[in-house]
């Protein structure tokens, strides 16, 4: 008996085979929306957590690259345990196009100009140079060290800003290269479970460095869960954060709830429901497999569970039942509800 649900595997032949809730049509969708836009953009499929986003999105990764769509799938979540995007972003590109050493070089020495990754590197020149070992209110009180700070910041403004449109001419060339007909996809998931500095860094990553023509970004969030990590990283409740992601995001997506019915069924086959009823000592198997089957639906609907507290459901009525040796008397449905 299962407790923790493995990951759904994502056929490359047919990525949607495997696929409970009928959504390959929805991919179909996307999919169109990606071939009218191929000159770049940023898409948000917004749903709440729990609703099946990162599966569907790895199943479309697969249904876009079978269809000839150089793609990217990055976990944001997984790698937030560091304090930079750039250079995972990046890699991430480095892997699946990877053929132009060259230019790569390129982009990684543009993207080191501008990136906060030298940034104490700096820091500490600055101050080596004016402090050394005396006390560091020096540097304050001299109008010479203070000018010269001043001219090196504004230097390096300059050289920020100049690295910014060098890389972004590179990745434009780098993105033509390998396709020129259709857009280069790159999936960004889990981005609203991310620590709240990771999350914006990321959209202004995607911002200032990645919109080029050729490239379509997709954000799997859930909107409202992005938009309190943004509140916690500016430390105020009250920005407006619908009207800040509109600067990043340019069409939003949202998928249709799923059928509580057929995930209901799936669940009662993976959770082995039958092989129990079947071995339990009572008669009217069906009734008690309708039992719960209709609680279950109750709750799914009106309460408006998503798929993940389906299976959170259905996995701690299974646990319980199998503490009994027969079902004889005993109430599903009471045992269901509590």
């Amino acid at each position: 008996m299962k407790v923790r649900f493995n990951e759904l595997v994502v056929d490359e032949s047919d990525p949607f085979a495997n696929c409970k809730l009928d959504r390959k049509r929805y991919a179909n969708v996307l999919t169109k929306i990606v071939e009218s836009y191929a000159d770049g953009f940023v898409l948000a499929i917004n749903n709440r957590w729990g609703t099946g986003k990162t599966t569907f999105v790895k199943m479309w990764k697969c249904d876009l690259h079978r269809r000839g769509f150089k793609t990217v799938y990055f976990n944001a979540w997984e790698n937030d345990f560091d304090t930079e995007p750039l250079p995972a972003l990046i890699a991430e590109l480095r892997d699946t196009i990877g053929s132009d050493e060259t230019t790569f070089e390129n982009l990684l020495s543009k993207a080191a100009s501008v990136s906060k990754i030298i940034l104490p590197s700096i820091a500490k020149h600055i101050t080596s140079k004016y402090i050394g070992d005396e006390a560091s209110d020096i540097i304050f009180d001299s109008t010479e060290a203070a000018t010269e700070v001043l001219k090196d910041e504004v230097d390096h403004y300059l050289k920020k800003k100049k690295g910014i449109k060098a890389f972004k001419e590179d990745l434009d060339k780098l993105v033509k290269n390998v396709d020129s007909k259709k857009p280069f996809v790159f999936i960004i998931d889990e981005l609203d479970r991310c620590r709240p500095d990771y999350a914006v860094e990321i959209l202004e990553k995607v911002k200032h460095f990645f919109s080029i023509p050729g490239i379509v970004f997709v954000l799997s969030i859930d909107k409202k869960q992005l938009g309190y990590a943004i509140q916690g990283y500016y430390g105020s409740a009250m920005i407006d954060t619908d009207e800040y992601l509109r600067r990043f995001i340019d069409l939003e997506y949202s998928l249709p709830e799923p059928s509580y019915e057929a995930y209901s069924s799936h669940l009662f086959d993976i959770l082995n429901f039958n092989e129990f009823f079947t071995n339990s000592l009572i008669t009217g198997n069906d009734t008690y497999q309708s039992d719960i089957k209709n609680i279950t639906l109750f709750f799914g609907k009106n309460y408006n569970y998503t798929l993940r507290q389906l299976e959170k459901l259905y996995t701690h009525t299974r646990i319980v039942i199998r503490a009994f040796l027969s079902l004889y008397n005993i109430q599903l449905s009471v045992i269901v509800f509590l």
